[in-house]
């Protein structure tokens, strides 16, 4: 009865010892405190004013939201740096008179990640998604807010994964 109680008691040391460093957000073990997002610049041949600023901010929310560090203006642990390098609206289906029946809006950043505590992590990558809508719509209002905040969403998802949940 004594070396079945131990060898309970050993087995539950390890299961409850490997969740220990695992939390909700699927980030690990995050060797930084402070982390900084520097404004993404708007480098797109085709312009919209304020993606820049939206995207910036929703990048700093999501970090936030996910993890227990703290948000500095310069000299974070955690660097996020780059631009909004493309912005493209395109027809993507044709309806039989060779008219547009669906558009695709397009937007690529790239994202310069740089970890002072663990140099190994960096990177220099291109972030990617699209929205489509239908072509009788104008990419204004209620379209392009919906559309915007899809492309961000994962964009800023993608980012913490690459940088913080190493998926």
């Amino acid at each position: 009865m004594r070396k079945l109680f131990f060898l309970f008691a050993i087995i539950c040391l390890f299961t409850l010892n490997s969740c220990g460093v695992y939390n909700f957000t699927g980030s690990g073990k995050i060797d930084a405190k402070t982390f900084q997002v520097n404004f993404f610049q708007n480098n797109a041949e085709l312009i919209e004013p304020g993606i820049d600023r939206t995207f910036t901010l929703q990048l700093q929310d999501l970090i936030q939201n996910q993890t227990n560090l703290n948000l500095v203006k310069n000299g974070g642990d955690l660097v996020y740096d780059g631009e909004i390098t493309d912005y493209r609206i395109s027809p993507m289906t044709a309806t039989a008179d060779q008219r547009a029946a669906q558009n695709r809006l397009k937007i690529r950043i790239n994202v310069r990640f740089t970890n002072k505590n663990k140099e190994t992590d960096n990177f220099e990558k291109s972030f990617e998604f699209f929205y489509d809508y239908d072509a009788n719509q104008q990419l204004t209002g209620p379209t392009l807010s919906a559309g915007l905040k899809e492309i961000f969403d994962r964009i800023s998802q993608d980012i913490f994964n690459e940088s913080l949940a190493k998926w």
